[in-house]
C-alpha cells in the first residue's frame, strides 16, 4: 500500500482561535491583504487583532465565487499596497481567491498560465506569498487543500489551480465564527462537508489515514448538522461541523472525490448555483447510482462494503443495510432548506452537455466505479 499525506504547515483549531492570528503573522510581514466576503465588516475583529500586533492591513472583497478577473484585481491591489502576506477570512470562495492571489504574487505570468483545462496548466515554480486561511463556514475544507477553484464565465466552467504550494502557511479554524451563519447556508455547506467525507471514503484512492478522518467526520455530521441548522447558537454542534469540514478537506486533498464533485464543477460554471447547494442536491442520488452500479458490475468491490459502513455511521445502527445510508441522506436533504437543481435554471435540455463535461472532470476519475453516460444522466435528472 502506497500513499502520501500533506496539509497546511500548521492547523490551529478551537473557540477563540482567531485571536492567535496576530502572533502567527507579526514576524512575517508588516502589511497584509485581507481577503473577505461580500460583507467586509465581518473582518473588523481580525483587523483589530492585526493592528494590535503591529500589522497593517488593506481589505479586498470577493462578492461571490472567484473569477479570473477577481484574482487579477486582488493581485493588483496587493501589489499597489505593497503587501507581504495574504489572509483570507470567509468561506471557500474567499479562501480559494486568497490562495490564487498569494500564488500570483510570487510566480510570473497570469492566472491562465496555471489553470487546468482552459489555461496552460503550468506548475507553480515558486512557493506562494505567506498565506493564512480563516474559514467562516463549515463545509469546503479549503483551508487545508492544495487547489483553488476559479470560475470562467467566458468558458462557462469552473476549473482548478493546483499545487502543493497552495497549502496555507497556517489554517486557523474557530468554530465560533460560524455561529451566525443562516440556516440555508449552514445546511448547504454542511452537506458539502458530508459529501467530502463520503466521497474520499469510497473513492478509488482511499487510504487508511484518510479513512480515519472520514469515519470520525461522518459521525460528527450525523449527530450535529440538523442541530447546527435549526439551533445555530449551539456551540457544540458548530464545533462538530467545523471539525467535519476540516476532516473532509484533509481527506479529499489526500485521497480524492467522486461523481458529486464531477458534476459540481460543470454545473457551477454554467449556472448561478452555489457549490454546496449543488453537492447537497446530488449526494443521495449519486450514492444510489454508485450502489446500483457496484452491485451489478463489481459486487466484490471494497467500496460496496464501505457504503455499508457509512450507513451504520449515519443511521446509528450496526446492522443497517447500505441503502439505509442513502435513505438517511435523502431524509436529511428533505428536512433541510435545500433546493433541487431546477431552482437554478437547470433543465432537461442541459443534461447532455453537463454529463459530457462531468464525465471528463478530474473528480470523476476517483469515483468508485465508472458510471455510464446513461447512469450519469438519470442521476442528474433525479436531482432536478
Amino acid at each position: 500500500m502506497n500513499f502520501e499525506f500533506a496539509t497546511a504547515s500548521r492547523i490551529i483549531f478551537g473557540a477563540g482561535a482567531i485571536n492567535q492570528i496576530g502572533q502567527q503573522v507579526k514576524d512575517i510581514g508588516r502589511r497584509a491583504l485581507v481577503v473577505t466576503g461580500r460583507n467586509p465588516q465581518r473582518a473588523d475583529r481580525l483587523l483589530t487583532i492585526l493592528s494590535a500586533s503591529g500589522v497593517e492591513a488593506t481589505t479586498f472583497t470577493v462578492a461571490g465565487e472567484p473569477e479570473i478577473s477577481t484574482v487579477e484585481n486582488g493581485v493588483a491591489s496587493a501589489k499597489k499596497e505593497d503587501c507581504g502576506l495574504v489572509i483570507a477570512l470567509g468561506g471557500g470562495s474567499v479562501i480559494d481567491a486568497g490562495k490564487a492571489i498569494a500564488a500570483l504574487m510570487t510566480n510570473e505570468g497570469g492566472l491562465l498560465d496555471y489553470l487546468e483545462i482552459i489555461g496552460k496548466g503550468k506548475s507553480l515554480a515558486k512557493p506562494t506569498m505567506p498565506f493564512f486561511a480563516i474559514p467562516t463556514t463549515a463545509g469546503t475544507g479549503s483551508e487545508v487543500t492544495r487547489n483553488s477553484v476559479i470560475a470562467s464565465p467566458e468558458h462557462q466552467v469552473k476549473v482548478s489551480l493546483r499545487s502543493n504550494h497552495l497549502r496555507p502557511s497556517a489554517a486557523v479554524i474557530d468554530p465560533e465564527l460560524t455561529c451566525d451563519l443562516p440556516p440555508a447556508l449552514t445546511a448547504s455547506t454542511g452537506l458539502d462537508a458530508l459529501t467530502q467525507l463520503i466521497e474520499p471514503y469510497v473513492c478509488l484512492r482511499a487510504n487508511p489515514m484518510t479513512d480515519g478522518f472520514c469515519v470520525e467526520g461522518i459521525q460528527r455530521v450525523a449527530r450535529s448538522l440538523r442541530e447546527a441548522v435549526f439551533n445555530g447558537g449551539n456551540k457544540s454542534a458548530r464545533e462538530d461541523m467545523a471539525l467535519a469540514s476540516l476532516f473532509g478537506g484533509l481527506a479529499l486533498a489526500n485521497a480524492g472525490l467522486g461523481a458529486v464533485h464531477g458534476f459540481a464543477g460543470p454545473i457551477g460554471g454554467m449556472f448561478p448555483a452555489p457549490h454546496g447547494a449543488v453537492c447537497a442536491a446530488l449526494l443521495p442520488y449519486v450514492m444510489a447510482a454508485n450502489l446500483r452500479a457496484l452491485r451489478e458490475r463489481e459486487p466484490n468491490s471494497e467500496a460496496l462494503r464501505r457504503y455499508y459502513r457509512i450507513a451504520t455511521l449515519l443511521a446509528g445502527n450496526p446492522h443497517a443495510a447500505a441503502d439505509a445510508g442513502v435513505e438517511w441522506v435523502q431524509a436529511l436533504v428533505s428536512a433541510l432548506p435545500i433546493s433541487k437543481l431546477g431552482a437554478y435554471g437547470i433543465r432537461e435540455e442541459h443534461v447532455a452537455d453537463i454529463v459530457s463535461k462531468a464525465a471528463n472532470a478530474s473528480s470523476m476519475k476517483a469515483n468508485p466505479i465508472a458510471l455510464t453516460p446513461e447512469e450519469l444522466a438519470q442521476t442528474l435528472r433525479l436531482a432536478l
